[in-house]
């Protein structure tokens, strides 16, 4: 009895703890709205409702529910709406998080396959849900003509994908992360991560600030991110990326400047998700390449230390032995 109680008390804090949280990542992502108040091009409560499905199980989809009727029952023209809205805000997460386990997504995101279904399968498929309920209700209702349905439709997915894309990899990433133990942590490479998140940051700002298109020249701090930090450096890179570019398009500067809202949708997007697609799987692959290679430190290791057994007397020698060519007598 105790066992169950303190069972659900820990299901309902997480319940809650996650309703909370996306209703404050919705409360930023508002910030940015394009279309009617409530559409954004960077919807964090996507990735954060994934990645509650994905540490603490389908079981806390009410809090996703909960926390996306908090959100809309300001926004939407009427209950019924408010409701249908949140229905597909919470099946697309859950059918993100199906799809994804169905192809056994590793949380890590240390192989190649969990970045590209994170991507296919969590960010692309997954949210045409959300996007395909929200924009069809809120044409039924009144509050957008048929003739607005696909851009909003459009800016409501890629919005949702976006969330999934840049929010979730860094999320996984903290609830992973642990305090260097004693006699590891390295300053320098403390150092190095706060000179790359300064450049990236200078980079991305100066590239959205010019009145040219300048936005290519981030590319060379995703490289160093993924090659010298894995996803520990591409992910929380990707997302600031993301954010300023997202800021720039709101406020029409730079290269979003004097064109229309589409335009400047499909810029931003079209930007958004190559940055978040270069970042995630140049990092899965040199994180996959790092792991493959310890595991081959590791073999040789074991095979030495069992030769090492067997032949105790060869044990110094060096392992493989060298190869001899045999020659013959001369004489036949």
């Amino acid at each position: 009895m105790l066992a169950a109680g303190a069972g659900h008390r820990a299901l309902a804090v997480q319940i809650l703890a996650t309703a909370g949280v996306y209703y404050g990542g919705a409360r930023l992502g508002l910030l940015q709205e394009l279309v009617r108040g409530q559409v954004t091009p960077l919807w964090p409560p996507t990735g954060i409702a994934l990645t509650a499905l994905l540490l603490f199980g389908p079981r806390v989809w009410p809090g996703i529910a909960l926390g996306a009727f908090l959100v809309n029952v300001s926004l939407g023209p009427s209950f019924l709406v408010v409701c249908a809205i949140v229905a597909g805000n919470t099946l697309g997460p859950l059918l993100a998080h199906r799809l994804l386990r169905r192809v056994d997504f590793h949380t890590r995101m240390d192989r190649l396959r969990d970045a590209v279904s994170l991507v296919g399968l969590g960010a692309l498929t997954g949210m045409l849900v959300s996007a395909t309920v929200g924009s069809g209700v809120l044409v039924l209702s009144g509050a957008l003509t048929g003739a607005n349905f696909w851009p909003t439709w459009a800016v409501w997915w890629t919005g949702d994908a976006m969330g999934v894309l840049v929010v979730t990899p860094v999320l996984l990433l903290l609830s992973t992360l642990r305090w260097p133990p004693r006699g590891r942590f390295r300053p320098y490479r403390w150092a190095e991560g706060v000179l790359l998140g300064v450049c990236t940051f200078a980079v991305t700002e100066f590239a959205v600030s010019s009145s040219m298109n300048l936005l290519f020249l981030v590319s060379p701090c995703l490289i160093w991110a993924a090659f010298r930090f894995e996803r520990a450096g591409a992910a929380p890179c990707a997302l600031l990326v993301s954010t300023v570019a997202i800021v720039a398009a709101a406020e029409g500067s730079g290269p979003f400047a004097h064109h229309d809202l589409f335009t400047n949708m499909v810029t931003l997007q079209a930007f958004n998700g190559i940055t978040a697609l270069t970042a995630l799987l140049l990092a899965a692959v040199v994180t996959e390449r790092s792991t493959t290679h310890r595991q081959i430190q590791q073999v040789v290791a074991q095979l030495t230390e069992a030769l090492a057994r067997l032949e105790p007397g060869r044990a110094g020698e060096q392992w493989p032995p060298p190869r001899h060519t045999e020659q013959g007598d001369g004489d036949g």
